[in-house]
């Protein structure tokens, strides 16, 4: 049975081993800002986990824009209680957990986050190749995105609550 709940600091460790399983050196979260992620936005950093192990996660800060922008990689702050779009800077799965629909099932958890919480909706980037992943769950590509994180080019993918 996989749980869905919100990180803990004793996550840390396995987690940052998804993360640089899933992201070049380039693209991943350094430790230090897994910190402040958990430090600061505990309530819209959550993880699967299945028998103490992490199988994924996802995680971002509440922003007052519809797209992501390059210093949210750098600082963020605590989240309001209400509005806003809920970011995503990161969503992982371990390689040997990949394929079981647990992408799904955190996502399905920030629309739960966006619905409780009064938020406009949901935003992240993603490479090409997972433009259509995330059109499968809803998202709306909304073309090229100014960020340059990572030297990568990415596209920004939103997702409204009125769809939720």
């Amino acid at each position: 049975m996989i749980s869905i709940r919100n990180v803990r600091s004793a996550d840390l460790e396995q987690m940052l081993i998804i993360e640089n399983e899933g992201f070049s050196m380039e693209e991943a979260a350094t430790r230090e800002a897994f910190v402040e992620r958990i430090q600061l936005i505990p309530d819209t950093f959550i993880v699967a986990e299945k028998q103490g192990k992490i199988l994924g996660y996802v995680n971002g800060p509440i922003i007052d824009q519809p797209y992501i922008t390059d210093d949210l990689f750098e600082k963020i702050k605590e989240n309001p209680k209400s509005g806003g779009f809920q970011s995503v800077l990161g969503l992982a799965v371990s390689k040997q957990d990949r394929n079981q629909g647990i992408a799904k099932l955190l996502i399905e958890k920030l629309e739960e986050l966006v619905v409780e919480n009064e938020r406009e909706g949901i935003t992240l980037t993603c490479k090409q190749d997972l433009v259509s992943f995330y059109e499968r769950f809803g998202f709306v590509n909304h073309g090229m995105s100014e960020s340059q994180h990572g030297g990568i080019r990415w596209y920004n993918m939103v997702k409204l609550r009125k769809i939720i």
